[in-house]
């Protein structure tokens, strides 16, 4: 189900079935109350170490659960996309990127106990600074560095990673890019400190 159908009620007066206009907006005949359904926003990096080779996750929960994935995950209230990317590096793989340039947008759907998400995805590039560190953290069962020719787009976990692995395959300088601008460029305040090295995923 979407978000917008658990909205049985108006939130501000509690009158029954407020209407959904266009699918996006609520609203209450009885106050005028209007509430806005926006997508979520994740963001993630394909990093790349120097010989080429680029770090992927496998997703140890639902939804996508044991396929691939670049290392990511959603921008919390009062963060940039920026800062959202660094964090999330740190929390899931342990690691800090440089050179970071936008790669692009997909949109996505997110089923997440019973309710699916809509979702812009917003994809990175990178080279990772010590790719030794690398290690599965929150809500990764492995990581390990794959050639990009030897990678099936069809084993990565949801359809708008596929596409922005489709983009990455045909922009072989995609991680030629800028500093990432943040608080704190080794990755975020108070991350983590790094609890394995980084293996090979089983196929």
């Amino acid at each position: 189900m979407k978000p917008s159908s658990f909205f049985r009620f108006c939130p501000a007066c509690g009158a029954a079935r407020p209407s959904l206009r266009n699918g996006v907006l609520l609203h209450c005949g009885g106050c005028g109350f209007h509430f806005h359904f926006n997508p979520a926003v994740s963001v993630s990096a394909f990093l790349r170490r120097r010989d080429g080779r680029i770090l992927l996750i496998r997703r140890a929960r639902a939804p996508g659960r044991g396929k691939l994935a670049p290392p990511g995950g959603f921008v919390d209230i009062g963060e940039t996309a920026e800062d959202a990317l660094l964090r999330e590096l740190r929390e899931e793989v342990g690691v800090s990127a440089a050179s970071v340039r936008f790669l692009c947008s997909s949109v996505n759907r997110y089923r997440y106990r019973g309710v699916t998400y809509p979702v812009v995805d917003l994809f990175f590039t990178a080279r990772v600074r010590s790719p030794g560190t690398a290690a599965a953290l929150d809500d990764v069962r492995e990581v390990g560095w794959f050639d990009p020719s030897e990678v099936d787009a069809g084993r990565l976990a949801f359809p708008s990673m596929r596409t922005a692995w489709a983009r990455l395959r045909e922009d072989p300088g995609a991680t030629s890019g800028r500093e990432l601008p943040g608080r704190d460029r080794r990755g975020v305040r108070g991350g983590r400190p790094v609890k394995g090295r980084s293996g090979t995923p089983a196929a």
